[in-house]
């Protein structure tokens, strides 16, 4: 076995790191530890070693193009040719072999055509005004892309608990004095929280704001990953690794647990104080690939970008501005303006 291998957490499956105070081997999403007697007894290394064979496997099966205009690194099946970058629409450069490629463990497959996203694209641009004319040409449409996008998918069992103060308030009159009876409790909460899908982005923030603008997929369509799929398509690799991602993805848990216990809580005036915690006791981590039609637009050295949830047809756009089409809106309303203003000053509207 390498040495490189990283020993698996058997409760979450995340990396371990050891620590060198306590002498075990720690995870650092469920906070579990371990001594190395007793993952000898779990197969945290044999899941690392027959991990990184896929990943040779998978790296063998597939081509990567780098764009020298944009930077842009796709994957592809090995029969598969691009000619253009999917992104800035320059010339790339094909790779015999992808470097760094690692194997998905789930697909949600494209449901939607290409056609459909072609129209679904003409009925968003349409729908503004101020959009360049070129924008409409059948050569823009011919440029998009089908590409799935990479995902981290988190399942986890959880313990969650809730702490606040709850106050009563009743006002009453006695006599001549009307008095203000307050009465505080302590509230506690705690349950088992289940998680299910949780979805984030494996990739930088560049494309954040597009993957969160189509989401949500359709992940009961979930299904094992197999190169067939690729066909066709490309694959933006990861470039967020699961540990990464460990406190965003802990931080929704803990805000979703927390509305989920809080919700459970009424009847008083107000609640204050309040405060929760989150054990996870495992969690299921899944990379999965989600398709994207996708088309960019370069207007004055600025990227413009369509997106289609390629399995729902929701759509995120960010749309050009044709100046002279506002040119022409503000002097129409210039001239009205004027207009007005020269019959108001002849006494018509009087």
């Amino acid at each position: 076995m390498s040495s490189t291998l990283t020993y698996k957490c058997p409760n979450c499956d995340a990396g371990l790191v050891f620590d060198a105070e306590k002498q075990s081997f720690v995870c650092e999403f469920c906070i579990s530890s371990f001594t190395e007697e007793q993952l000898k007894g779990t197969d945290s290394a044999e899941k690392a070693e027959r991990a990184e064979k896929e990943n040779r496997e998978f790296t063998d099966g597939v081509r990567e193009y780098h764009c020298s205009s944009c930077g842009a690194e796709i994957i592809t099946d090995k029969d598969t040719v691009a000619d253009i970058c999917y992104y800035c629409h320059n010339p790339v450069v094909l790779m015999d072999r992808a470097t760094g490629a690692m194997k998905p463990s789930k697909i949600v497959p494209f449901r939607l055509s290409a056609e459909e996203a072609a129209e679904s694209f003409l009925r968003f641009a349409k729908k503004k005004r101020f959009v360049p004319n070129d924008y409409f040409a059948k050569e823009r449409t011919d440029l998009i892309r089908g590409i799935y996008y990479p995902f981290w998918v988190t399942d986890a069992d959880t313990d969650a608990a809730f702490e606040a103060t709850g106050h009563r308030v009743r006002s009453y009159r006695r006599g001549n004095y009307r008095i203000t009876e307050t009465s505080h409790f302590r509230i506690q909460r705690r349950g088992r929280v289940h998680f299910e899908d949780i979805t984030t982005a494996a990739i930088s923030s560049v494309d954040k704001k597009m993957l969160e603008g189509i989401l949500p997929y359709p992940l009961n369509e979930h299904t094992d990953f197999s190169m067939p799929y690729l066909q066709g398509f490309a694959a933006k690799k990861r470039d967020i690794e699961r540990e990464a991602l460990s406190g965003e993805v802990r931080e929704k848990m803990d805000g979703y647990a927390e509305t989920l216990l809080r919700g459970t809580v009424g009847g008083y005036s107000s609640v204050t104080g309040a405060s929760s915690s989150l054990e996870v006791l495992s969690s299921h981590w899944e990379y999965t690939l989600m398709p994207i039609w996708m088309l960019t637009y370069q207007r004055k050295g600025k990227t413009y970008t369509y997106a289609m949830n390629g399995a729902t047809g929701k759509v995120y756009g960010e749309l050009p501005v044709s100046i002279p089409k506002l040119s022409i809106l503000f002097g129409a309303v210039a001239a009205l303006a004027w207009l007005i203003s020269f019959l108001i000053s002849l006494g018509v509207f009087l």
